[in-house]
Order: structure tokens, then sequence, then C-alpha cells
């Protein structure tokens, strides 16, 4: 049975969207999902499923959110062999002194036109540095994303695609649990 990662997006941002981790793995339970755990505050879960079509176990999901709390986030699905291929094509894996809390990857829900993308590429971004790659987008933010410039909403816009960003250290846990769960 595969093990999917759920990617929520803006959940737990600061008064919006609230839920509480405990209600979100009781919620999908109760959508027969299995051995569902959570990581952090901000809407991860890491489960089993019998479903094979992705697109309609995120609609399913969305949908439970919706009825059970009242307003309908976006839902980033990735199988562990998906985050497995997220690690090994990071394009920022030879730089030197690289702060994995200030590289994000941005989970799109669809991959972007080769125009979106060049698009994208040929916006200004120093000093972050970005690369896109099929339905992820990688940014080093070093001197954190804070402090940077650089217009998400803009980006997403361009792209033409809502997309879910995590830190490198949630994208490894994530796999962690994955692989985990997977091996169990």
């Amino acid at each position: 049975m595969p093990v999917i990662v759920a990617m929520l997006r803006g959940v737990n941002l600061g008064a919006h969207n609230r839920i509480k981790m405990d209600a979100l793995r009781d919620l999908c339970g109760s959508l027969d999902l299995l051995d569902v755990q959570t990581y952090v505050q901000s809407g991860n879960i890491v489960f089993r499923t019998k479903e094979r079509n992705l697109s309609a176990l995120a609609k399913k999901i969305r949908s439970g959110i919706e009825k059970k709390f009242g307003f309908n986030p976006e839902i980033i699905l990735r199988s562990t062999s998906d985050l497995r291929n997220v690690i090994a094509k990071n394009p920022f894996a030879e730089m030197k002194d690289i702060e994995p809390g200030k590289l994000l990857v941005d989970f799109l829900s669809s991959e972007p036109s080769t125009d979106a993308c060049k698009s994208v590429r040929a916006i200004k971004t120093d000093p972050e540095k970005l690369h896109i790659d099929g339905r992820e987008m990688y940014i080093y933010f070093p001197n954190g994303a804070g402090r940077s410039k650089l217009s998400w909403p803009a980006l997403e816009k361009i792209l033409k695609t809502p997309g879910t960003a995590r830190n490198w250290n949630s994208v490894t846990k994530l796999l962690a649990m994955a692989e985990e769960l997977e091996a169990s």
C-alpha cells in the first residue's frame, strides 16, 4: 500500500485556517487513510492509502477539511518516491555552507508551462537563488525568507499554479517519516 505525504497550504498561519494536528489525524482516519502521522503544525500528513488516484484523494481530503473545519486549503500530494527525487535533484546540494532552514522547496500542484518557467527565471532574484524542476521550485534565501523582496504571490501568478513551501529540514523529515512507514 503506497505511502503518501500531504502538505496543506496556508494552515495555522496567524489566526486563520486553524487545525489542531490531532483533529487532522482523526479526520484523515475517518477518510480511510491508514497509519496517519502529522509533522509540525503547518499541515504535513504522512499516511498509507489504497487510493491510487491522487487527484481524487486530494479532493477527498480537501472536502473533508472543508466540512469539518470550514475552509478549503490547497492539498499537495507526493509519494515517497517523489520526495526521494526532490532531494536527489536539489540544485543547491553542492553549495558550501548552505543552511537547510534557508532552503525552501515550493511544491506546486501542477507542472508549470515552459513559457511560465522562462518568465520566472527572467526575474531578478539576487541574492536569492531560484531553480524550477518539474513540480518543484527550489529557492535558497541566504539572508532568510523574511528579509527577501521576492514576491511569492507574483511567482505563483506567473507559474499559474498554486503551491506550498517547506524548508529543507521539513522535506528531509517528511521523507524519513514516509520511508519509515513504508518499511513497517
